[in-house]
């Protein structure tokens, strides 16, 4: 079984090791406690948004990245290979008839 919490703890943990920041350090400038920022690391906690956000921001990574390696490792994880190749089967039968979103810069 996939434990998405695994994973989170284990992209925060390499990007902190990346930057070269202790565990302390990142705890520090999250405002997260040193003991719960471990256990987030060790898949033993969950993180809500605000943690995640907290130490992405204290990490100096914008939490999509974090998020996008997440999805990157269960994909292959669960055999896929890559998140392009796979479209529910219930968007890909829409084909042509979904209207591309609407952006506004607003």
């Amino acid at each position: 079984m996939i434990l998405v919490r695994q994973e989170i703890g284990d992209v925060l943990r390499d990007f902190r090791l990346q930057k070269g920041h202790t565990l302390r350090q990142v705890s520090g400038k999250a405002s997260v406690a040193l003991g719960y920022l471990s256990e987030v690391e060790r898949g033993q906690k969950e993180a809500s948004s605000e943690i995640l956000a907290a130490v992405a921001e204290a990490l100096d990574v914008p939490i999509s990245a974090i998020m996008r390696e997440v999805g990157e490792r269960i994909s292959v994880l669960e055999g896929l290979h890559s998140l392009s190749d796979v479209v529910p089967d219930d968007l890909a039968s829409l084909g042509d008839e979904v209207p591309a979103p609407e952006l506004s810069l607003r």
